[in-house]
């Protein structure tokens, strides 16, 4: 079932270096695209440290290597050799390590060390793997080469259609020296690098692999505050009681997906817990109003998913907003308790803290009631939530985690 990891979102503008979530995938290329595509939406670069193409893949931190400088040992007799890292290395020794393994013609993703001991990049353009070319530009630079033309007019050309490219002649030149050399396999040049055609949508959605563009549409997790695509394959039908169309697959998260939540929200429960309670209360003000605005689309999801009457739906809703506003009122009851000279020279003060990571199972009698009587409190309140909606509805909590990342 889908597994949804509750923080803050609003205060989140930089990337947080989660882990990828684990899963299986139908080949290594498939893998290799997950982990790139998610560390780079957290401000990371991975590489491939080890590999052999029919069993394993071990992808680690681009910054996970240390440069191998030897110099000479100013004592002569010793054998010994100190090694030192260059002047300006970006290299710090990242432990971050993700193994993808071939298990029963399935490749199957384990976090091995999740952790980074660096910054994230705060702009990825400045990244070099940003100047490396896609898939497309590859073949495109393979055909302009055959037909004769220079490094310059290649970059300009494919400069008319992406703007953006910040590739260089020299890179240029590198891919022409391996074109000559026989590497004509493209995978040679794949870059963990997005098309355009893939980007994220608004709500920061993984891109779907391209063969299960056919399915039905699948209810993806919420981990880390960005939607992401379960690598299960087994799903449950979400069927409309009326029509007895398929409205949608839940996909039942796997043990390691389920993990990946659990870290998500571990890591997020200092941050969150350290913001202001004003702050905390002007998110949910904003998620009030976002549910006012659009309580008809909440309502229709219920129905649709559900069966309820409109106007049974309708009151769900409401009951779910009282919580809403009640949790918008908070602060105060947040304030501990102080007594002074309970004693002889004794003070006494009690302070109310946060209890860390909350978790709730939604029944499907009450699609939007649940879950709003659950996370609204516990969010404000500084705790980080894990959310298990209803396999039979759960397109309502859908929407719900899309106003909470609006707030």
């Amino acid at each position: 079932m889908p597994m949804m990891d509750i923080q803050c979102t609003g205060l989140n503008e930089c990337p947080q270096m989660l882990p990828p979530p684990p899963g299986t995938f139908v080949d290594r290329e498939e893998l290799i695209q997950h982990v790139g595509d998610f560390a780079i939406s957290q401000g990371y670069v991975v590489t491939i440290k080890q590999s052999k193409r029919d069993r394993v893949v071990v992808l680690g931190c681009d910054r996970g290597g240390v440069y191998r400088n030897r110099r000479k040992a100013i004592d002569e007799l010793s054998a010994e050799h100190t090694r030192r890292r260059k002047t300006g290395s970006r290299l710090t020794n990242c432990p971050f390590e993700a193994v993808g393994k071939k298990d029963d013609g399935l490749w199957v993703l384990t976090i091995k060390n999740g952790t980074h001991n660096h910054d994230p990049i705060r702009d990825i353009k400045e990244h070099p793997y940003s100047r490396r070319f896609s898939e497309n530009e590859v073949l495109l630079i393979k055909d302009m080469t055959e037909a004769g033309l220079k490094p310059r007019q290649i970059l300009k050309r494919l400069r008319q259609s992406n703007p953006e490219l910040l590739s260089t002649p020299k890179h240029v030149y590198n891919v022409k020296a391996k074109l000559r050399q026989g590497n004509t396999a493209v995978r040679n040049f794949k870059s963990l690098r997005l098309e355009k055609s893939s980007a994220r949508n608004n709500c920061l959605s993984v891109a779907e692999p391209s063969w299960r563009q056919h399915y039905p549409t699948r209810v993806p997790n919420l981990i880390g505050g960005r939607f992401v695509d379960s690598q299960s394959f087994a799903s449950v039908d979400v069927v409309n009681p009326a029509t007895q169309q398929v409205v949608s697959q839940v996909p039942l998260t796997t043990n390691e997906e389920f993990k990946a939540a659990v870290f998500a929200a571990k890591r997020a429960f200092p941050l969150w817990r350290n913001t202001p309670i004003t702050t905390r209360q002007r998110i949910m003000f904003k998620f009030q109003e976002l549910i006012r605005k659009d309580i008809d689309k909440l309502a229709m999801s219920i129905t649709t998913e559900h069966g309820k009457a409109l106007n049974d739906a309708y009151n769900d809703v409401l009951q779910g907003l009282e919580v809403v506003e009640y949790a918008c009122g908070l602060a105060t009851l947040q304030i501990g308790e102080f007594v002074s000279n309970v004693c002889n020279g004794i003070d006494s003060y009690s302070i109310r803290e946060p209890l860390g990571i909350c978790a709730g199972i939604c029944p499907f009698e009450f699609p939007a009631l649940t879950p709003l009587w659950m996370f609204p409190i516990a969010i404000t309140c500084g705790n980080t939530f894990l959310l298990k909606p209803s396999e039979k509805d759960p397109g309502n909590c859908y929407i719900i985690m899309l106003w909470c990342i609006e707030a």
